[in-house]
């Protein structure tokens, strides 16, 4: 057990200090938690979406990735033109006053919801870059016998922290019974999203070959 507690802790640590970062994913989950909106099917969305990504990169899809730059370019900008759509519209719910309360219109069925959430994982190359490049190279870095309890452990955090926030949204809710604190929850959405479809854009024009 010895052997393998330090391939999980390692895969669980790697795994959480990436996903901790602000970003599409982690805004997402957070305002389907504030408004109480299929919260566990999001949740276990992305964490099976970051579990079968990792246990991808550690079989070796993150080295064909990094050879291939031309999808990585195309998987850019398909993913830049998502965030951009999604950012406008957290922009116009900022400035619509009729989508500023929790139990507000505007709600997303459960096939939207499980949609977009698919989006913001295979749409946007930053979690290709993370999540199978960056992964697989640390647990393919592990020996073999151990990368089975690396990619548990990154799995475990990717599930743990999703679920943390999908669920612990709702102790801020009496925050965000207030107009003006979900004006700043899509303002902060609006920016981070557009900034994130700004880099894509740039890494694809930048891109090599």
């Amino acid at each position: 057990m010895t052997t393998l507690l330090p391939a999980f802790l390692s895969g669980f640590a790697l795994s959480a200090a990436l996903i901790m970062a602000i970003g599409a994913q982690n805004l997402f989950v957070l305002r389907q938690g504030l408004r109480g909106e299929h919260v566990g099917p999001i949740v276990l969305l992305f964490g099976l979406s970051d579990a079968l990504l990792i246990l991808a990169g550690v079989g070796g899809m993150g080295a064909f990735l990094s050879a291939a730059p031309k999808l990585t370019a195309v998987l850019a900008l398909g993913g830049a033109a998502f965030l951009a759509w999604y950012g406008i519209a957290a922009l116009r719910r900022m400035a619509s006053p009729s989508a500023m309360t929790v139990a507000a219109g505007g709600a997303l069925s459960l096939g939207r919801a499980m949609a977009t959430g698919a989006a913001f994982t295979f749409l946007n190359p930053h979690v290709y870059l993370d999540t199978v490049l960056l992964m697989g190279t640390a647990g393919s870095a592990q020996p073999e016998d151990l990368r089975p309890f690396f990619v548990l452990g990154a799995a475990s955090a990717s599930f743990t922290w999703f679920a943390a926030l999908g669920y612990g949204a709702r102790l801020l809710q009496p925050v965000f019974t207030r107009p003006f604190a979900w004006r700043i929850l899509d303002a902060v959405v609006g920016v981070v999203m557009l900034s994130l479809a700004a880099s894509l854009l740039v890494g694809a024009v930048n891109q090599p070959g």
